[in-house]
Parts: structure tokens; C-alpha cells; sequence
């Protein structure tokens, strides 16, 4: 099994895959914020797989906020890159609205000519 680690903001961190174990380069403490996001996120999941959706929905909006708290970099660049994601989804919209209202009188030009 190999271990990947997801970050490495303190130390240097290697895995091994032939031992399994994990070799750290400077001794670091846990970060409590990582720790209660992904607690949170797992319980909701057992919640949501044994049945309990409104209890399983609350925790996940729980532990995606911790997890969102704890990269507010990441959600500000989101936040300032959100509108030009919004501006391509309306001109696709208005694409697809223009080639609908085209298509719909097709639809009665074709219609009227099959009818007389």
C-alpha cells in the first residue's frame, strides 16, 4: 500500500511502500482544524450511508465549512474567479436559448408548409 501525503506544510514527509511505514523529517504537530473536518466528513458519511439524511446533510455542511475554513486562500480565489465562471455559464445559456427559439420556428415554418 503505498501513503501519499495530501500537504506538506511543515515537514518533509516520505513514504515507503515496501514497510508501510511513514519516515518525517521534523516533528510537527497535528493540525486540530484538518483533524475535526475529516471526523466530521466521515461521520456524515456513516450517517448518510446508515439512513440518517438529516443528521448526515447537517454534519457534511459541518465539515465542509471546517474544511473551507481552513483554506481561506483557496475560497477567496474561488469568490474572485466565481464571476467569470458565472459570465460563460449565461452566454451558454443565451446560446442555447437562442438555438431553441431557431429551432422553434423551423418547427412552425415546417409545420405550416406539411399543413396546407
Amino acid at each position: 500500500m503505498v501513503v501519499v501525503p495530501l500537504s506538506r506544510p511543515g515537514g518533509e514527509v516520505e513514504a515507503s511502500t515496501r514497510t508501510g511505514q511513514i519516515k518525517t523529517g521534523q516533528a510537527k504537530s497535528p493540525d486540530l482544524a484538518v483533524m475535526a473536518a475529516g471526523g466530521t466528513l466521515l461521520v456524515a458519511s456513516l450517517l448518510l450511508l446508515r439512513g440518517h439524511r438529516r443528521a448526515g446533510l447537517a454534519l457534511t455542511a459541518t465539515g465542509t465549512a471546517l474544511a473551507l475554513l481552513n483554506e481561506q486562500d483557496t475560497v477567496r480565489a474561488w469568490w474572485k474567479a466565481f464571476p467569470i465562471y458565472l459570465d460563460g455559464a449565461q452566454w451558454l445559456l443565451d446560446q442555447a436559448q437562442d438555438a431553441t427559439e431557431q429551432l422553434s420556428a423551423k418547427r412552425e415554418r415546417l409545420r405550416n408548409i406539411f399543413n396546407r
